[in-house]
C-alpha cells in the first residue's frame, strides 16, 4: 500500500474582475497546483498571485494549458494540427515558467486542460503531442496523464517524465475515462463520498464506475477540483482520511 500521494487541484482561473474558485483556502490543502495560464482561464496578474500563493504555502507549481478558448473556458474541441498544439503548449508553459522563474521556482508538471485534456485521454496522438511539447520545455517537467489511458503509452513513447493521475471527485465511466459532466451527478459534490474514494483509489487500486465495474488504476496523484461548491470541505476531508491511513502528502516531482 502506498504510504504517499500527490494532492493536486486546479488554479488560477480567475479573470479580470471575474473570480472563480477559492485558491487562497484551497492551497492549504494541497501539494501541487495546477495553474491556468492565461488562454481558456486566468490572466498575467492572476497568474503571479497564484504562484505567489503557492511559493508562499509550499505547494508545487504546474502548468495547466488549453484551448485558447475564454469564452469556452477551454471546454469545447477545436481543430488544431499538432504542430499548432504543440506550439500553443510551448507558449503557455514558457508564460507560467516567467512567473515560476521571478518567484524561484522552476515548473514541476504540466497537466492538459477540459476539452483537450479529455481528447488525449482516448487519443494517442494527441496525448504524444503534449507529452512532446512537455519534453521539448524541460526535460525535467513531470507530464500528468489519466491512469490507465492512452496518455501512460504516450508518455512512455516520448520519453518524458509523467504520473499516473486518478480523480477524487468525479464519477468514472467502466473504460476508466471521466463520465461527462453533461449527465447529472457527474461531479462527487458529498465529502465523504469524495474521501472514500480517494481512499480505495490510494489502499485498494481501483476506482468504482458508475455501473459498479471496479476500474484498476496506479495512483500517483489525486485531483480535487477547486472549483466547486463544497471544495474544502471536501479536501479537508480526504486530508482526514488520508492522515488516519498514514499516507503522507507530498508533490509529485518528489
Amino acid at each position: 500500500m502506498p504510504t504517499r500521494i500527490d494532492l493536486n487541484c486546479d488554479m488560477g482561473e480567475s479573470f479580470g474582475v471575474y473570480k472563480l474558485g477559492r485558491d487562497k483556502e484551497v492551497m492549504d490543502y494541497i501539494s501541487s497546483a495546477n495553474i491556468a495560464c492565461g488562454w481558456h482561464a486566468g490572466d498575467p496578474l492572476v497568474m503571479e498571485e497564484t504562484v505567489r500563493l503557492a511559493k508562499e504555502k509550499g505547494v508545487a507549481v504546474g502548468a495547466h494549458p488549453g484551448y485558447p478558448d475564454l469564452l469556452g473556458f477551454g471546454r469545447r474541441r477545436m481543430d488544431l494540427s499538432p504542430s499548432e498544439m504543440e506550439a500553443y503548449l510551448l507558449y503557455q508553459m514558457g508564460a507560467l515558467s516567467a512567473f515560476a522563474k521571478a518567484y524561484g521556482l522552476q515548473l514541476q508538471h504540466v497537466k492538459a486542460h477540459g476539452a483537450l485534456g479529455n481528447l488525449a485521454f482516448v487519443d494517442l496522438e494527441t496525448s504524444k503531442t503534449i507529452a512532446r511539447a512537455a519534453a521539448r520545455f524541460s526535460k525535467e517537467i513531470v507530464f500528468v496523464a489519466l491512469a490507465g489511458s492512452v496518455m501512460v503509452q504516450a508518455a512512455k513513447e516520448v520519453g518524458v517524465r509523467y504520473v499516473e493521475e486518478v480523480y477524487a471527485d468525479r464519477v468514472y465511466n467502466p473504460d476508466g475515462t471521466l463520465q461527462s459532466r453533461k449527465i447529472a451527478g457527474s461531479v462527487i459534490h458529498d465529502p465523504e463520498k469524495a474521501a472514500k474514494q480517494a481512499l480505495t483509489i490510494v489502499q485498494e487500486g481501483y476506482v468504482v464506475a458508475h455501473d459498479g465495474t471496479k476500474v484498476k488504476v496506479k495512483p500517483d496523484t489525486l485531483c480535487v477540483h477547486g472549483d466547486t461548491p463544497g471544495a474544502i470541505a471536501i479536501l479537508q476531508k480526504i486530508r482526514e482520511e488520508l492522515k488516519k491511513a498514514s499516507i503522507a502528502v507530498k508533490p509529485m516531482g518528489q
